[in-house]
């Protein structure tokens, strides 16, 4: 079996599973946030009184907050209420930052468990060799109640990178260009599994962004075997008494990509789909009005270090405007004592509290109708950040630091 097989395997209590198969899966970890908890408990009080279980249960408040309207004030209430009446303490609330950053930062996230989250990005957590999918508010109503779901075993795609990143070519160059190839529908309920030298070479942060992005292309998750700078993120973190998983070498798969990338450019997802992506040679020079970095796919503190490194001794265009909005409050802690913050503000840049921010064109950055952005979040569909009439272009931190600047899409290798 491959490792996705496996980890539902003993999810299921099941010696082995198939591809196509349903399972009953045990659930490890739940996750909602402020925007999905208030649908999923008026669900769950249709038919339960108490969660299965408070401790395995994760509330994060990272969409809107501080609330920004009446309406997002009314969920966050009713979202307080639900956990002290159900006793759940793994809340938080306090713009701690944005929920895929904040679970593994406090140790919730073990290889070889089953998470399951009410939001599409939970497969973010597949970084660690977990098996994490997103899910809808009734589906996570009833694991909050029972702490099981089903699944459909998913056929599995092994996607193998290799080669040597260049100079300003990232992690998020890499999935955009696996997504370009594989189409945003063509991996639709299918298990991404990255492996390759480039993949086995990349840090946390850079395996966050790959799995972040596999839904991008439709699968059902998105996984990585543990490498040795996972193994030190979990010892820093305390997390103990896991599973460590693994696919056997005779594993099959629907579907095998090779993908080299010692010559690959900078990559752009233009408008309006994530698979639009073009090398960035062939969009130098469009027009930008604002530019974003954070968001759960390049908020972390290395995607920080290398916007700054573009920034320091420049100025932010006057036709721009920049945010930055670090993903979580540990990330913004230690931005500022190495002097991140105070170079983004230095270039004009404006950063903000840690969250999900203009990704989802409701918090502190929507743009309107005409305007152009460059950002280094996940989805550029139409009125995703916005008004329906704007455009959204998907980037690495490097390439929007570096158009910030020069107030159009450029290339930070120049």
């Amino acid at each position: 079996m491959n490792i996705t097989e496996k980890i539902l395997a003993k999810a299921s209590m099941k010696d082995e599973v198939s591809p196509g198969e349903i399972i009953q899966a045990n659930v490890d970890l739940a996750l909602s946030h402020d925007g999905t908890s208030p649908p999923t408990i008026n669900t769950f009080r249709k038919i339960a009184d108490h969660v299965w279980d408070n401790e395995k249960i994760v509330i994060v408040f990272d969409h809107n907050i501080p609330a920004n309207t009446i309406g997002s004030a009314e969920f966050q209430k009713v979202t307080r209420e639900f956990a002290r009446e159900q006793g759940i303490k793994n809340l938080f609330t306090h713009g701690e930052g944005i929920c895929h950053q904040v679970l593994p930062e406090n140790g919730f996230i073990k290889p070889g468990t089953v998470v399951v989250g009410a939001d599409s990005h939970t497969c973010t957590y597949g970084a660690f060799g977990a098996f994490a999918t997103g899910m809808g508010a009734t589906d996570m109503a009833v694991v909050f109640a029972t702490g099981k779901t089903w699944f459909m075993v998913p056929e599995a795609y092994k996607v193998i990178v290799d080669g040597k990143l260049g100079r300003y070519v990232t992690a998020k160059d890499v999935i955009l260009n696996v997504i370009s190839k594989i189409g945003s529908f063509g991996a639709t309920y299918k298990s991404l599994e990255f492996h390759g030298e480039t993949i086995d070479s990349m840090n946390v942060a850079g395996r966050m962004t790959m799995c972040n992005m596999a839904i991008e292309s439709g699968a059902k998750n998105g996984i990585i075997e543990p490498n040795k700078a996972t193994m030190e993120y979990l010892k820093e973190r305390n997390v103990k008494s896991f599973d460590i998983m693994v696919s056997d070498s005779d594993s099959q798969y629907e579907k095998e990509y090779l993908f080299d990338v010692n010559d690959m450019e900078p990559q752009i997802a233009c408008p309006h789909n994530v698979d639009n992506v073009k090398p960035i040679s062939k969009v130098e020079g469009t027009t930008i009005d604002q530019a974003f970095i954070g968001s759960c796919t390049n908020g972390r503190l290395e995607d920080l270090q290398i916007a700054a490194e573009v920034l320091d001794g420049s100025r932010v265009h006057e036709d721009v405007r920049l945010i930055v909005i670090p993903a979580s409050a540990e990330i913004y802690r230690k931005a500022m004592h190495e002097g991140i913050i105070d170079t983004f503000i230095g270039a004009g840049a404006i950063v903000c509290n840690p969250g999900c921010g203009p990704c989802l064109g409701a918090h502190m950055g929507a743009i309107t109708g005409g305007e152009v952005c460059i950002s280094t979040t996940n989805r550029n569909f139409v009125g995703r950040m916005g008004d329906p009439g704007s455009e959204v272009y998907l980037a690495n931190p490097a390439v929007v630091a570096s158009s910030a600047i020069s107030g159009e899409i450029s290339d930070p290798r120049r």
